[in-house]
């Protein structure tokens, strides 16, 4: 009885889809050539944020580890 149950349950599951499935045309992008210069403009500045934000990060660690490696070297004095 549960297994014709789960039958009829994906039955109905499978047949509300095929609507949904049927929708047909793309979205239609009037974007212009300015909207992508601004789009490249705002990732260039993302990009430019991020280069900085790295190196500090690379600089952090770095430093990080050299105070380990200086703590273990005082310590087997």
């Amino acid at each position: 009885m549960r297994a014709r149950t789960a039958a009829n349950t994906l039955a109905l599951v499978m047949g509300s889809v095929t609507s949904a499935l049927a929708a047909s045309g793309a979205r239609e992008d009037n974007s212009g050539v300015f909207v992508w210069i601004f789009l490249g403009f705002c990732a260039l500045i993302i990009v430019a944020q991020m280069v900085p934000a790295v190196l500090t990060m690379l600089g952090i660690v770095k430093g990080v580890k050299e105070s380990f490696g200086e703590r273990a070297e005082v310590k087997s004095r």
